[in-house]
Parts: structure tokens; sequence; C-alpha cells
């Protein structure tokens, strides 16, 4: 078990630290303005831009109060998982979404919202994004896939 913690706050740490790092080269690199392109591209754009909401802003009109939602929420999944021992199977997986959730809430503390700078444009436009929500969508990637292995092995060994 103390392996798969040491894995799990390791990527937890190293998550957050990265995506901390990407939005503050994203603010200095627009010199404090508050909606700006940093750079554009054919299929993507980076530009900072603060989401005061969840996935695709919804939830917005929860004001200051959508933080403490947030944290509360993060707070007891993580305290469900920890106690019903998922970090065992879930080390990697659990460390990103853990990483990248702490990184959006930290923002929703020090900043206007969450700092997004990824924009998706190529054939349709996508929502604004960050590293911490890439991160804790490949978490739940790998949780699902995961479970789907699983599965299909307990199926084989009982046949």
């Amino acid at each position: 078990m103390g392996r798969n913690i040491t894995i799990f706050l390791l990527l937890a740490i190293g998550t957050f630290t990265i995506d901390h790092n990407i939005k503050l080269w994203a603010i200095d690199a627009v010199n404090g303005v508050k909606h700006a392109i940093i750079m554009e591209g054919s299929c993507i754009n980076l530009e900072l831009y603060y989401n005061k909401g969840v996935a695709f802003s919804m939830l917005s009109s929860l004001g200051d109060n959508l933080k403490w939602v947030q944290l509360i929420l993060v707070i007891s999944v993580l305290s469900y998982v920890l106690y019903e021992g998922y970090i065992k199977q879930y080390a990697i997986a659990l460390g990103l979404i853990v990483g990248g959730a702490f990184g959006n809430i930290y923002d929703r503390f020090t900043q206007e919202g969450v700092i997004d700078y990824i924009a998706w444009h190529c054939g349709f436009d996508f929502a604004i994004f960050n590293y911490a929500d890439v991160m804790i969508d490949l978490g739940v990637a790998i949780i699902l896939l995961q479970t789907f292995l699983n599965s299909r092995k307990e199926k084989r060994t009982k046949d």
C-alpha cells in the first residue's frame, strides 16, 4: 500500500505543479489582460480565459459559492476513495484526477476563476480548457479502461 500512496502523491503533486506553472506562464504571456490570445494555430489557439463555472461554464450562477461546493465535493470523494482502498487499484489515475482537481480549485481561490488556455477550433469550436482538465479526463479514462479490462479478465477466468 505504501508504494501506491507514493505513486498517488507524486502524480497529484506533479500534476498540480505542472498545471500551476503553465497557468502562471499563460498569465505572464498576456501581461495581465483578462482574455487574450497568446498564440493562434490552425486547430488550437492558446488564449487566456477565466472560467467562472465548471465544464462549458456551467454552474457559473453559483458565483463565489462554487469554489466551496467543489472543495467539499473533492475532499468528500477523496476521503471515500482513501477509505475504500481504491488507491491500491487506481493510484495513477487518482493521482492525475486529484492533482487536476486541486489545480482548478486553487485557481478559484486565488484568481477570478479557473485559468483556461487551450481553445480547440478545428472543424468545430470546443470549450477552452487547461492541463488540469486533460489530466482529470485522462485519469477517468484510465479508470474506465482498467475496469473494462478487469471485468473481461474476470469473465474469462470464470469460463
